[in-house]
């Protein structure tokens, strides 16, 4: 009875019975779900058909513009934000491409997942993709582009669906451009279902003795194991196993655990290092960071020179269809092939320049921590997804606060909130590496290790200032 009177107690039978809740009301979830999928299409389908509005047009006089605020300035940003705080509860509840590939799935061919696609290095593949091919057609700006690029992962989702699994995810599990983002920012969320291997166990034991019925499987649309289910990044957090055998619940954690202890069926990968380090830290900073960037600009010049003085300049006045450069000259906005070339040669020295450096630090904090171990080196890169996943989202605001000053409303704290945001980010990574170190090493080796650990944010952090304040 004491224990039952405890304080935590409580909030985990609370936390419990929400779970429980979810998993008797899945008609309400699906009824969200395709809520959500309805209001998507029309914002991804209509806007394409409609004159691009002019630069005067409002979020709520053109719904163009209302479109790209909420795709852009909403949607996306405070998706990134759910991770972190819900886990994956947008993916399991709301996500229109989970709705679709699943619903695809029930009535598709119901093929094996090809070895092909397991492949790891998928999440990776998808977000640079995306993210690069996203920039050369100005998704931001552009519906048509928007339809591309979100269509277009729409309809391979959908076509997933139709060939392989039977009722599954297997788009979300395996092939998903953002997949991987959520699965790393998922390990920092409190919230998480847990199957606890001691109950699953003893109720085993008593269906075997007939003591309990029989418990019906539940079925996982993302195909993981539930008997070690431990993690967040790939727990979509649909509720249909919460309560499976007495041992499955929703639970609150320390926000972070699995970042500094991972579970040991989840350890940190290769891919995983490669998505924080060269993708959300390098890839989606050059993405953010080329449009204002006067190196760009001079770097652009530079090469029109040098192509004119040789005589090359069919570069400089040669541009390709809108699905390929933007190609809007009613708005004057082409992209010759030579912005094409330097967009891309710009998001690469990005990556490889940030991506580099941040790589050399954690290698230096992998050596002074004794003798060399990949597998730690995969790890110290988790330390650093509270700052990645704050740079993104502080890129993705720059769109939101366009719009809105388009309307006329300015917010003039914009900056200090940006300072305020890195500097949490840069003290949750901190903190997050700290308690990393202290699973390998301890005294005057973990504050030695602690120091490339902190020299790991700089180049990142020196971007972001960059952007928002040094030029």
């Amino acid at each position: 009875m004491a224990e039952n009177r405890h304080p935590g107690a409580r909030k985990t039978r609370r936390w419990a019975r929400l779970g429980a809740w979810l998993k008797h009301h899945r008609r309400w979830i699906l009824t969200l779900q395709w809520a959500v999928v309805a209001f998507y299409a029309v914002l991804l389908l209509v806007p394409p058909l409609l004159p691009l509005p002019n630069h005067e047009a409002r979020i709520l006089d053109h719904l163009t513009v209302f479109a790209e605020f909420v795709f852009w300035g909403i949607w996306w940003p405070f998706v990134m934000v759910s991770m972190v705080v819900a886990g994956r509860l947008w993916c399991g509840m709301m996500c229109p491409e989970g709705a679709i590939t699943e619903a695809a799935s029930r009535v598709g061919m119901g093929r094996a997942i090809p070895r092909w696609m397991r492949w790891g290095g998928w999440p990776f593949v998808g977000f640079a993709m995306t993210t690069i091919y996203g920039q050369l057609v100005s998704v931001y700006q552009y519906p048509k582009a928007a339809l591309l690029v979100l269509g277009g992962s729409t309809l391979a989702a959908a076509v997933i669906g139709l060939v392989y699994g039977k009722g599954k995810r297997v788009w979300c599990r395996h092939l998903c451009p953002v997949s991987g983002v959520f699965a790393l920012l998922a390990k920092l969320a409190p919230l998480h279902y847990r199957a606890d291997p001691e109950v699953w166990t003893e109720h085993g034991r008593r269906q075997r003795r007939r003591e309990v019925s029989r418990s019906r499987a539940p079925d996982c649309p993302v195909l993981i194991p539930l008997k070690q289910l431990d993690s967040a990044s790939d727990c979509h957090l649909c509720s249909r196993c919460s309560g499976y055998k007495d041992a499955i619940h929703l639970e609150l954690r320390a926000p972070g655990i699995e970042v500094v202890s991972p579970p040991p069926q989840r350890p940190a990968t290769l891919w995983e290092f490669v998505l924080v380090v060269f993708g959300l830290l390098g890839i989606a900073v050059g993405a953010f960071h080329w449009s204002a960037s006067p190196w760009f600009v001079a770097a652009k010049q530079q090469a029109a020179v040098w192509l004119y003085q040789h005589g090359w300049g069919w570069p400089l006045e040669t541009s390709a269809p809108w699905w390929l450069l933007t190609h809007y000259p009613e708005h004057n906005d082409v992209f010759t092939l030579l912005d094409g070339a330097l967009l891309l040669g710009y998001i690469g020295a990005t990556t490889l320049v940030l991506g580099g450096l941040v790589s050399l630090s954690l290698s230096l904090t992998n050596r002074l921590l004794g003798r060399w171990r990949w597998q730690r080196l995969w790890h110290l890169s988790y330390a650093l997804i509270p700052l990645a996943a704050v740079g993104v989202f502080l890129g993705l605001s720059m769109t939101t606060l366009t719009l809105l000053r388009g309307d006329g409303l300015l917010i003039h704290w914009a900056n200090d909130a940006r300072a305020l945001l890195l500097g949490l980010g840069v003290l949750a990574s901190a903190g997050l590496g700290w308690g990393i170190l202290g699973r390998y090493a301890g005294g005057p080796r973990r504050l030695a290790a602690m120091l490339p650990m902190l020299a790991a944010q700089a180049p990142v952090i020196g971007a972001w200032w960059l952007l928002f304040w040094g030029w």
